[in-house]
């Protein structure tokens, strides 16, 4: 009799603990929206950490910003209170009443799961040039690992090692940059074309241009296999147009050491890009613009009103998108670049415009498919040096732990993590 009351006690006892555990604290959440959160790009690091770290994390899209949550883990929390992320410790209990919130059919909103950190790649120039990469500098800032691969790394087929990949402010075209009108006689400029030029002979091309071409196809194949790719300013209109003139010498004198071809803009090919169609190229080699896409010289904008706003999706029916434009507000402050925005008229009907200055009619940042794999484009330099030039000092991103900017690039390294599942984009 003893015995049997003494296994009632334990019996109870064990409920009992139990359902104390499930109220004692067992999760990190991580909010991200802008009163909640004091450095919103150091949480992606954090996010990528625990991803490292096998644990997997669920991304509450359209949730306080775009909140977080994993399992608690000791060197996690470390890792917030050194880094500055805001965070919260919750019960399983509180955690399961916000995913049924979430889960429930009147809320835009999705809980998305995050298994395993993307390896990333960074295209671009070992020796940088004298202004900097505004992907480069958030991941460093948010402490999120990337190797730099260039033109012979990608010839190689050592994309296949990553799951994304960025492209560097490059000109796939072969005219650098086109920076000749104003900067051919600056040494970096010299030096670039010398090294450009000899990088092409060392790989095996006769001209600058012909092995962009080949870099380009590369990248293109990256993506049809599925790859990832994200592109920003000069290196998103430039990489179409490269395509787009497979077979057709669209370069001067200057650049190749012949001139373009005669009537080459009949002989461009739209079906051969990725986002842009319709679009006619800049010939004369001085300006400093390729083609009609970008929209630098056609706008009337005031800093002081240059914004865009970001467009809203369907979380449980266009988590893709809706991952890529998670921020703590719908209006972004606006920056320039080469390459500042996509004229509406070019963009190809089956791309997503997610940002967009509809008083101007301009796309800042645009997605979409390619075979099995995805890219996004995104116009501007540096989403918090409005007229970055040559030159000029980088953006130092402790003075913008909280750019809305900045985190679309994030969101964009984040979201090849999420668990594959068939989805409409």
């Amino acid at each position: 009799m003893c015995i049997f009351v003494y296994m009632k006690q334990s019996i109870l006892f064990l409920i009992f603990s139990f359902y104390l555990s499930s109220l004692w604290a067992s999760f990190i959440y991580i909010p991200m929206s802008h009163d909640n959160q004091k450095n919103h790009l150091k949480a992606y690091g954090i996010v990528y950490f625990s991803l490292q770290q096998g644990i997997k994390v669920k991304w509450l899209l359209n949730y306080d910003g775009g909140a977080f949550l994993m399992e608690q883990n000791s060197d996690i929390e470390k890792e917030c209170k050194i880094r500055g992320v805001s965070y919260q410790i919750i019960s399983d209990t509180k955690a399961q009443l916000i995913l049924q919130e979430i889960a429930s059919p009147a809320k835009n909103q999705e809980a998305v799961t995050l298994e395993k950190a993307p390896k990333i790649a960074v295209y671009s120039p070992k020796d940088k040039m004298p202004w900097d990469d505004a992907v480069t500098m958030v991941l460093s800032y948010a402490e999120i690992p990337f190797d730099v691969v260039y033109d012979r790394e990608v010839l190689e087929d050592k994309l296949l090692l990553y799951e994304w990949l960025h492209l560097h402010h490059e000109d796939f075209t072969g005219q650098y940059g086109r920076f000749y009108g104003s900067f051919r006689t600056a040494p970096w400029y010299v030096e670039g074309k010398k090294d450009a030029e000899k990088l092409a002979k060392e790989l095996g091309f006769s001209k600058v241009s012909q092995a962009k071409l080949a870099v380009s196809k590369k990248i293109r194949d990256y993506v049809i296999g599925g790859g990832f790719m994200f592109a920003m300013c000069s290196a998103t209109d430039s990489f179409d147009i490269a395509l787009s003139a497979e077979g057709v010498d669209i370069a001067e004198s200057m650049f190749d050491g012949d001139p373009a071809e005669a009537n080459y803009q009949s002989k461009i090919d739209f079906t051969k890009t990725f986002a842009f169609e319709n679009f006619t190229l800049v010939r004369n080699p001085i300006t400093y613009e390729f083609s009609s896409i970008d929209m630098t010289q056609k706008r009337r904008i005031p800093k002081t009103s240059d914004y865009f706003s970001l467009t809203e999706f369907s979380a449980k029916w266009d988590p893709v998108p809706t991952m890529l434009t998670q921020n703590h507000t719908q209006l972004v402050k606006g920056f320039m670049g080469q390459t500042t925005s996509f004229d509406r008229n070019t963009v190809k009907s089956n791309v997503l415009v997610m940002g967009e200055n509809k008083t101007n009619r301009e796309a800042r940042y645009i997605h979409g498919t390619k075979g099995k794999g995805m890219f996004t484009f995104y116009g501007g330099h540096d989403p918090e040096d409005y007229t970055h030039r040559v030159g000029d000092p980088k953006t130092e991103l402790e003075l913008h732990p909280n750019s809305p900017g900045y985190r679309l690039i994030l969101n964009n390294v984040l979201f090849p993590a999420a668990k594959k599942k068939k989805q409409k984009t």
